[in-house]
């Protein structure tokens, strides 16, 4: 029971996420420098699960203590895993678990400074700040609410396994980025519609909170075109090959799940399939992009 409990805040399906968005930036660095050390994208990959793992067993720690997994109605996307509730006993040690995760996250992202020089050290230490900060204060800030988890996921991760790649930055790894950066924002976006009334409650400001969902249905449209219409740029920039066409694809998953949006609104926690075509735009998109830019 108690390794269940455990596993169930680590939330290991939406893991998923993390290895894409290194994939991603392996694809990046692959095209430049073709003779990648399988050992140190291993360790990168370890980091970035850990950090990944850190925020959500945290998130959930938290979320029980201040008494929102009591009152959010649960979803397969939203509303946390309501493991502690059933299970409050474990809650010191899911918070364990968080912070041994964390300090797994920062020792590999020092060995990987001393190793590689401090180009990884910004993205390191605001790695760190989003992971710690995230529940307790990004959450009572609309905008940080809004593009922190486009900036963990799509800028720090991709960007980071490029640096570490390749030894420096790279404009195009920037660029290319920015495609997880707008579409991981959506999904946690979209994700919060079912849980705006609870979240209220204990003082969280997200973005559907504070301007309505109206507003963040506009904002959800606005990432959309804009992830979709940067790849359509790089294509005929000619800065991604053109087989990066097939990572237009997923943009029916976000249309779609626009579309449950703008019809349901909060209840879109009682239509899950909108919420899993977001989730599967999300990962397939910068999975498609990388495929598309390591074959082309």
């Amino acid at each position: 029971m108690q390794i269940k409990t455990l596993l169930q805040t680590i939330r290991a399906p939406f893991l998923v996420l993390t290895p894409v968005c290194i994939f991603l930036g392996f694809s990046t660095a692959y095209v430049v420098h073709p003779s990648i050390d399988l050992a140190t994208l291993s360790i990168i990959f370890i980091g970035a699960i850990a950090a990944h793992i850190s925020v959500n067993t945290l998130n959930e720690y938290d979320d029980f203590k201040s008494g929102l997994d009591l009152i959010t109605r649960k979803t397969p996307f939203s509303g946390g895993s309501g493991a502690l509730p059933d299970n409050p006993e474990m809650a010191k040690s899911v918070l364990v678990l968080g912070l041994v995760s964390l300090a797994v996250t920062i020792t590999i992202g020092v060995s990987l400074v001393i190793e590689y020089g401090m180009e990884i050290m910004p993205i390191g230490l605001v790695g760190v700040v989003l992971i710690t900060a995230y529940t307790k204060w990004i959450n009572r800030s609309p905008f940080l609410c809004l593009i922190a988890p486009g900036l963990g996921f799509g800028m720090l991760m991709v960007v980071g396994a490029n640096v570490v790649l390749t030894g420096g930055h790279s404009n195009q790894a920037w660029m290319i980025a920015l495609v997880p950066f707008f579409l991981v924002n959506n999904l946690l976006l979209l994700n919060q519609y079912p849980d705006i009334e609870a979240d209220s409650t204990i003082g969280r400001n997200t973005y559907p909170i504070t301007y309505g969902i109206k507003n963040s249905n506009i904002m959800y449209t606005i990432f959309m075109l804009t992830a979709y219409s940067l790849i359509i740029y790089f294509i005929f920039s000619e800065a991604i090959p053109s087989l990066s066409v097939i990572a237009l694809i997923p943009i029916l998953f976000s249309m779609f799940s626009l579309l449950g949006a703008i019809k349901f609104g909060a209840r879109i926690g009682l239509h899950p399939q909108y919420l899993a075509a977001n989730v599967a735009a999300a990962l397939l998109t910068p999975l498609l992009l990388g495929i598309a830019i390591v074959c082309g």
